[in-house]
């Protein structure tokens, strides 16, 4: 018995592609390598921000610490604690190296803002403020940023401990 039925023509498969199809193509590839670019451009700058923010917590910490240690007449009275200083990034660095990121500090000593009426040992107690600023670079911006931290001291604080036991 023979069939009847007809059967289309088959086509030559070639493998080849319209330029349309080729186009979304590369689009796709296009929108794909676009996309993990700024990805990582963007995680390497997250990255380096957070780098800066920790050097500048060490920094207020390393400032404050160390301000623990001074009297209350050289804290209150004198002008043994400079109001201003510079730290860098990599403060160890060796010649011709770039010591990185620089911090610009300021430390204010204040009278501790009490409630009215302020208790009695007021007099006793200042409020120590050190406020950081640097620059961050992403791309071509510049960025001032800036981050602060605060202490109390007191007249009786740990420097009568260290200096007099």
């Amino acid at each position: 018995m023979k069939c009847l039925c007809r059967t289309k023509p088959r086509r030559l498969e070639s493998g080849t592609f319209t330029l349309t199809e080729v186009c979304i193509g590369a689009v796709i590839v296009l929108i794909v390598f676009g996309s993990i670019y700024a990805g990582l451009t963007m995680s390497f700058n997250a990255t380096q921000a957070a780098r800066e923010n920790l050097r500048a917590t060490q920094v207020m910490l390393e400032r404050l610490e160390g301000l623990r240690l001074y009297n209350w007449e050289q804290l209150v009275v004198s002008n043994w604690m400079p109001s201003t200083f510079t730290a860098y990034y990599f403060p160890l660095t060796n010649r011709g190296e770039s010591p990185g990121v620089l911090y610009f500090g300021i430390i204010t000593i204040s009278n501790v803002p009490f409630p009215n009426p302020p208790p009695s040992y007021a007099n006793d107690m200042r409020l120590v403020t050190v406020t950081l600023y640097w620059t961050n670079r992403i791309g071509t911006n510049r960025i001032v940023r800036m981050r602060q931290m605060q202490t109390l001291v007191g007249r009786m604080g740990i420097q009568n401990y260290v200096y007099y036991n």
